[in-house]
């Protein structure tokens, strides 16, 4: 059996353009985080790891630093009117249940494979999580968007809140009503992700809209509730492990802290399936990502064996198409929240005019 921390605390070398690189997937990170309440890692945990930071290690520094960071967008979107705190904190309590058992789940991984094998767990999850969910939001997105962007709540929602299970629950801002039952296994799977790949986002925000039948604003809004409990408690398990690299933790974070503000301020301006788009393009285009590094880890494992110029091709193209998704994803929000912005001004301006000339 492998010793865990001799395994995963191999601590990369940091340079001016990986510290540079790491603090745009931070800024990006909380971009998307404030916008889609996701928390982001979706983005910053294959970002380390195209650096070479070992995946415990990735998911460690980046849930350290993803609870200091969901408090501020949580009491920014709060202060909106966004967030319900009681929703938040119900899924919170079966979510930290969730984080421990991925985190033990992630330790026999590390034991068992060691390094090799515990990147290629974590890429693998990520690849199926994101293509399933993420195809999932985005065929829903385009759904709502051919509606004119009317979200409605679905079958299974309703079907739900019709059950008369102790103890019934009223969520006052998300405007459900509906047993606690059917809040706990969501939140059990949030933390269990959260745990395996640094993001219980994937199946909170879906949960919240698509079972429970909250709206996509109020959802997102209230994972960052969840994803701050959850990111303290997983943060206290890992740091004991020694797992947390905090070099990277403060980079990333000093990004995000500067993004999660300007994406909690894009929700303001933009229609909710927008925040679905989103969701479901940057999370396609990271499983592709995530896709590319596999048969590295599996040539690791022994499991297969492949050229090592091929490897390098596929590393490299991994890598462009992570740049590609951040890229993508600060293009869609920032433009949406410019076309809404500037279309506001209009209408101020038309409105002004029209009081001016009768």
């Amino acid at each position: 059996m492998h010793d865990i921390a001799a395994e995963a605390v191999n601590f990369i070398d940091l340079n001016l353009v990986s510290v540079g690189f790491l603090f745009i997937v931070g800024f990006i990170g909380g971009l998307v985080s404030g916008f889609i309440g996701s928390g982001g890692a979706f983005v910053l945990t294959p970002g380390m790891m195209s650096l070479g930071v070992p995946a415990a290690v990735a998911v460690a520094s980046n849930m350290c630093h993803k609870f200091p960071k969901a408090l501020v967008g949580a009491y920014k979107r709060y202060k909106y009117g966004q967030v319900d705190i009681k929703l938040g904190l119900v899924m919170a309590a079966s979510a930290g249940v969730g984080v421990q058992v991925g985190i033990k789940i992630q330790e026999m991984v590390l034991a068992r494979w060691g390094q090799a094998g515990s990147n290629l767990y974590v890429s693998l999850s990520f690849v199926v999580v994101l293509v399933v969910v993420g195809g999932y939001v985005f065929w829903d997105a385009w759904r709502t968007s051919r509606r004119g962007g009317e979200e409605q709540v679905t079958s299974l929602a309703k079907y739900l809140q019709k059950i008369h299970l102790p103890p019934m629950m009223h969520f006052k801002t998300a405007n459900v009503y509906i047993s606690m039952w059917f809040t706990i296994p969501i939140g059990f799977a949030t933390g269990m992700l959260a745990a395996t790949i640094a993001v219980g986002g994937f199946i909170g925000v879906p949960g919240m809209i698509y079972v429970l039948g909250a709206s996509g604003l109020v959802s997102s809004a209230t994972e960052l509730v969840i994803a701050f409990v959850m990111g303290f408690g997983g943060t206290v398990k890992w740091a004991i492990g020694g797992m947390v690299d905090i070099r990277l933790t403060l980079i990333i974070l000093a990004g995000s802290l500067l993004g999660v503000q300007l994406g909690a301020i894009g929700t303001t301006y933009v229609k909710e399936h927008m925040i679905k788009i989103v969701m479901g393009t940057i999370m396609i285009i990271v499983a592709v990502s995530r896709g590319l590094a596999i048969p590295k880890y599996l040539k690791e494992l022994g499991l297969i064996s492949m050229n090592n110029t091929v490897l390098t091709v596929l590393g490299v193209a991994s890598f462009i198409t992570m740049c590609l998704a951040l890229g993508i994803g600060a293009v869609i929000i920032l433009g949406t929240m410019w076309q809404a912005k500037k279309a506001e001004a209009a209408q101020k301006a038309e409105y002004a005019l029209e009081k001016t000339y009768g």
